[in-house]
């Protein structure tokens, strides 16, 4: 899963994102409000870690704005303010759940997870599937039934993606910022290069018409 922190304190920053990368998950970093806007705004992310006081765009501004835009992210509020009246403001403005510092590492990770399940975000083996695929973070591959695809591991990422937004477009920017990552320099063709790579995997089984392309949009995951 996919997480970005947007924190100013470098201290905390760096310490969220280490303890997260040992929990095993990709973790994107911004340091200021505008360039955390930024990549917020790529709607690529399972959950933001937020922090309310930023440079330049603060963090209630932030979570207006992709509320306004549709991007329904789940959003975990950092901040130093414990009022009653605080906590209101954030919740609504659109976050999903609000942590005071200084927190207990433990409970930042149960409050990311309970965010997670509450989306229906959270992966772990066996438990996604859509249309008779299903995945196995474990092996990180997919099965019909009991037989893998065989999957690479950019191809996995991919239909993991698909099937977390299944009967939802995705653009080619979307996958491509998700799969390989926003300031990547390769070309947005190479969406369409692993999309034709994952079909050939599917079409053995009869999965592959399951992804389908929107002209002009992107692709999306659905049965019909």
């Amino acid at each position: 899963m996919k997480i970005l922190v947007i924190e100013d304190d470098n201290v905390l920053r760096e310490a969220v994102v280490a303890l997260l990368l040992e929990e095993n998950y990709v973790v994107d970093e911004a340091s200021t409000g505008d360039h955390g806007l930024y990549v917020a705004e790529q709607c690529i992310h399972d959950l933001l870690v937020l922090d309310i006081m930023l440079p330049e765009v603060n963090g209630l501004e932030i979570v207006r704005t992709l509320r306004a835009k549709g991007c329904p992210v789940p959003i975990l509020l950092l901040t130093a303010r414990d009022s009653v009246d605080d906590r209101v403001i954030g919740l609504d403005a659109g976050a999903d759940d609000y942590l005071v510092k200084p927190f207990a590492i433990r409970e930042l990770l149960a409050r990311i997870k309970a965010l997670m399940r509450r989306k229906g975000n959270l992966v772990t083996e066996g438990d996604l599937s859509y249309g008779g695929i299903s995945l196995s973070s474990k092996v990180r591959d997919g099965f019909a039934g009991n037989q893998p695809f065989g999957l690479g591991s950019k191809e996995y990422d991919i239909l993991e993606f698909l099937i977390l937004n299944k009967e939802q477009i995705l653009t080619r920017d979307q996958i491509f910022d998700r799969i390989w990552g926003y300031d990547s320099e390769a070309a947005i063709s190479v969406v369409d290069l692993y999309i034709h790579y994952l079909r050939k995997k599917l079409a053995p089984y009869g999965f592959d018409m399951l992804i389908q392309t929107v002209r002009g949009a992107g692709f999306i995951l659905r049965e019909k």
